[in-house]
């Protein structure tokens, strides 16, 4: 058996729960006996009684009863160290977080996950948003890379398998923002192609490209999907340029992106849907604005609501615009802050 020991909380240890910290330092020491000796008062943080659940800081110092000899403290390792720059635009990225949740306003150009040649993404920055727990959060959906916006993450496992329910749910839904070419008529209405993989694997990535195709022909098409997509237009520069809402009903790759263009309105800045071949009723504008306009992609998950799995609660989140839509809003004069909560709702007034 070991005397009793006084251990100081190390700089990484802090912001996470005395049981955590002791499992880590004492490996074998079981959770239970871990809740006993904080029961009897064996174990505390600066001189004072404390929980299994009560939170411990860096600088602190834990007094340890004595423990069988192979419980002897072990030194802490650092998971895989992701860099102090990309620590702290992922921290600074998240928009909302409690014991279960996290979400983030995820950057445009940062995958969701890793890929072909894609070393750095969402999943793997993951590691910097522990916030004392004892695992990285995990991923429950995801965002196309050029796609910004509200992107959730689970706490813990049984927390991952609640949300990727909670996504189903149709009470849960997601509004995206998007900059098209021309002004689409009807101005608000419903897509209903469906969708399948275009074939080819070309330098181009068509293989990573879907191809829209007639709702009676899903059920005749090999690998096709059905696919709904409502749209509103929210306001419209002339003939030539709109901003809409839009809303997945189903969730299928690159849905957006393909019946914005199929509809002969392509997103601006999709050089796949979008190119300078496609053809639209922007007055040939293509998928870019021109001018001084930036070249990226236009699509920005908004917001998303649901009902929080483990509260109850209804859980609304909102992202704020990234920077180069925030430079055409304010180029174009759209404000956020006249679009209706709901552009769906009949009432809005769209």
């Amino acid at each position: 058996m070991s005397g009793v020991q006084i251990v100081t909380v190390g700089p990484d240890e802090g912001d996470q729960r005395l049981d955590r910290w002791f499992r880590k330092r004492f490996p074998h020491v079981p959770q239970g006996r871990i809740e006993k000796m904080c029961r009897k008062g064996e174990i505390r943080v600066d001189g004072g009684r404390v929980k299994g659940a009560s939170r411990v800081s860096a600088g602190q110092e834990i007094r340890v009863p004595p423990l069988p000899d192979e419980a002897a403290p072990q030194p802490f390792h650092a998971e895989p160290r992701v860099s102090d720059a990309d620590a702290r635009m992922i921290q600074s990225a998240v928009i909302y977080r409690d014991d279960h949740i996290i979400a983030l306003n995820k950057p445009p150009g940062l995958p969701t996950q890793g890929g072909s040649g894609q070393t750095r993404h969402v999943d793997g920055l993951a590691e910097a948003l522990r916030f004392g727990f004892d695992d990285k959060p995990r991923l429950v959906h995801r965002l196309d890379k050029d796609t910004s916006g509200v992107l959730i993450l689970a706490r813990t496992r049984t927390m991952a398998k609640e949300l990727v329910e909670a996504l189903k749910h149709r009470g849960t839904r997601k509004i995206y923002w998007g900059a098209v070419a021309g002004v689409p008529h009807p101005r608000m209405g419903v897509i209903k192609f469906g969708l399948v993989k275009a074939p080819g694997h070309g330098a181009g990535g068509e293989g990573e490209k879907m191809r829209c195709l007639h709702p009676d022909a899903v059920r005749t098409t090999e690998g096709a999907k059905r696919a709904e997509t409502h749209y509103a237009t929210l306001s419209a520069l002339g003939g030539r340029l709109s901003w809409c809402a839009l809303e997945p009903i189903t969730g299928r790759t690159h849905q957006l992106r393909a019946h914005m263009a199929e509809l002969g309105h392509p997103i601006i800045g999709d050089g796949k849907y979008g190119g300078s071949g496609q053809e639209n009723l922007g007055d040939g504008w293509g998928a870019q604005l021109g001018g001084g306009m930036s070249r990226k992609l236009h699509l920005h998950a908004r917001s998303l609501t649901l009902r929080h799995p483990a509260t109850g609660a209804t859980l609304a989140l909102t992202a704020p615009l990234p920077d180069h839509m925030a430079r055409t809003w304010e180029a174009l004069e759209w404000r956020p802050s006249d679009a209706p909560a709901d552009p769906f709702d009949p009432d809005a007034g769209i």
